[in-house]
């Protein structure tokens, strides 16, 4: 005995239509802007070991050439120009990571938007196949009960 709350399940939940569906990394990916993808590329690289490595042997040798003086010096001492450059880096780089931040909060924010969906979708069929298995428990016990009626009316009677 079927309900028609069970023939809705039937209908909406358990059978699903089926399709190719952009994941939220891919749609998060088509979204992004050119300028949204530099300012990762450069979050991703300033934050990396290969930078520091790098910038750290490249001030090495930028004091070391301006220390030894085999040729002229084109920054003295105090470095003033290297702490030009570093500041020009430091007033460009912070906004830029501020960006990529940002855009990982937004990404942050779609995944749990995402995850949210999916466990509400999950719960929704789980609650769907409840129904559904309890529909069949009790088409099981009616079918046992009748046969269980129908061995009675068989027996012989014992008075």
């Amino acid at each position: 005995m079927k309900t028609k709350e069970v023939d809705d399940v039937d209908n909406t939940t358990i059978s699903k239509k089926t399709g190719t569906q952009k994941t939220w990394h891919e749609k998060h990916h088509a979204s992004l802007h050119f300028g949204g993808r530099v300012a990762d590329a450069v979050a991703k690289g300033m934050g990396s070991w290969k930078f520091i490595i790098l910038q750290t042997a490249l001030v090495i040798l930028w004091m070391g050439l301006n220390l030894v003086g085999f040729m002229h010096h084109w920054d003295v001492y105090p470095f003033i120009l290297l702490n030009l450059l570093f500041s020009t880096q430091a007033a460009y780089a912070a906004p830029i990571i501020m960006m990529s931040q940002n855009r990982q909060n937004e990404r942050d924010r779609l995944h749990a938007e995402q995850d949210y969906k999916t466990n509400k979708d999950a719960k929704q069929e789980i609650e769907a196949l409840a129904i559904k298995l309890k529909s069949i428990e009790e088409d099981k016990l009616d079918k046992i009960i009748d046969m269980l009626l129908e061995y009675k009316d068989k027996l012989p009677k014992i008075t």
